[in-house]
């Protein structure tokens, strides 16, 4: 059974639960308190800090994922980041994401005089100070970010990508609608705006597949550790979905884990459009050699110089040293031929030897991200632009390679 109340009744003025929306849901003989907050709401911390206090609570849940706890308690936990094992796991776009994220909610701390998720970490502190480990709900920011982009179409990835970016270098306040939109209590939805709420894709990836994760949580939690009473700090935007979900759910709870912790199955047509192009290009060049020695060798030197061409500009673009940005270029032609490999990967490691990221980088990071200057100055942001516009770079000149096969061939 779910209800939902405000507290309002029998509550004094002083009470901090006044007015604050919680619901109560009973399943598997635990009983389970959601207060839903404000992200960015003062009123929240104080409720937040008042509830985990009640003794009468055996654990203290919150809307939170292991990485995004360890940034609360340390905002310069970026300082700890290991660029090649970025670069070489492919999460140079999960680590843009909570770039994004970081400075989002810095622009909104500045803004409003309250840090996003204060109210998280001030019910972590208090259950800390009680002796009890909170309970760590949320799905991962870049699993998440996964799974809610691979439903969208190319375009729509494209606005997101653009609303990451957008996120990552604005400077205008935050509008008066977002603001609106973190005291419903979703930081996710809100920092990707207007696009989050039009895209049913997307908000089912931000919004009801994390309300479904967090429920399985909350009662993978509270079977393993024998926890009768338990009280969870979420977003109030997840307040109704988090409560239909601990009631309704007929899935175990570790199989809804799981299921939900999957990342997406990878779309067949770009590798498969991959394949295709190289096969096209292969043959483009056979069949230039079966029309004379010198018409095969020019397109194969043609593709040699716009693929490496293409990579060393983007590397220079990005403000790569001399020698990284040879790297790039030196890998282009070869890597375009082997899927696992990138000439963004040659480039940015070959920085990372000649360049290594400073302390001073990384401590200025959250600073710096929030400008496009900031970008190119920053060690840490170089290192992650030389391998994103080095496989730009090289990708524009296997196109251009295309079209000119098709010139060549097609003018004889």
């Amino acid at each position: 059974m779910s209800s939902s109340s405000t507290l309002a009744v029998d509550a004094q003025p002083s009470d901090p639960l006044q007015a604050q929306p919680i619901e109560r849901v009973e399943r598997d003989g635990t009983h389970y308190t959601l207060l839903g907050t404000a992200h960015v709401s003062q009123a929240s911390v104080v409720a937040a800090k008042h509830i985990a206090a009640d003794t009468s609570f055996d654990a203290v849940a919150v809307e939170l994922d292991p990485a995004r706890y360890q940034a609360l308690l340390n905002p310069d936990a970026f300082q700890n980041l290991d660029l090649f094992k970025v670069i070489k796991e492919d999460r140079v776009g999960a680590v843009a994401a909570n770039l994004a994220l970081a400075a989002y909610q810095r622009r909104l701390a500045e803004q409003l005089g309250v840090e996003p998720g204060a109210e998280l970490k001030a019910a972590c502190e208090v259950a800390v100070e009680r002796g009890k480990q909170p309970w760590l709900i949320d799905r991962a920011v870049g699993l998440t970010l996964k799974r809610a982009s691979a439903g969208l179409g190319f375009w729509a990835r494209f606005e997101m990508l653009s609303g990451i970016i957008a996120a990552l270098i604005t400077r205008e306040e935050v509008s008066e609608k977002d603001v609106e939109a973190l005291k419903q209590g979703d930081i996710l939805q809100a920092t990707f705006s207007e696009f989050a709420r039009s895209s049913p894709a997307l908000y089912e990836g931000l919004i009801s597949e994390r309300d479904q994760y967090m429920a399985a949580q909350l009662r993978a939690h509270a079977a393993t550790q024998g926890a009768q009473r338990v009280v969870a700090v979420v977003g109030a935007g997840h307040l109704q979905g988090l409560a239909k979900a601990l009631a309704e759910s007929q899935e175990v709870p570790q199989a809804a884990i799981e299921r939900l912790e999957q990342p997406p199955t990878p779309s067949l047509w770009p590798k498969w459009f991959g394949y295709g192009l190289i096969a096209f290009l292969l043959l483009g060049f056979a069949y230039g050699f079966s029309r004379g020695f010198d018409v095969g060798r020019d397109l194969v030197l043609v593709y040699l110089g716009l693929t490496a061409s293409g990579a060393l500009l983007g590397g220079l673009i990005a403000g790569a040293h001399p020698l990284s940005a040879l790297a790039g270029a030196f890998s282009a032609p070869l890597t375009v031929l082997h899927p696992a490999l990138a000439a963004g990967m040659f480039s940015a490691g070959v920085e990372l030897w000649k360049r290594r990221p400073v302390v001073r980088d990384f401590q200025l990071l959250r600073d710096d991200v929030r400008t496009w200057t900031g970008w190119w100055r920053n060690g840490v942001t170089r290192v992650l632009l030389i391998f994103m516009l080095t496989n730009i770079g090289t990708s524009i000149g296997v196109w251009i390679t295309g079209f000119e096969v098709v010139r060549r061939l097609s003018a004889g």
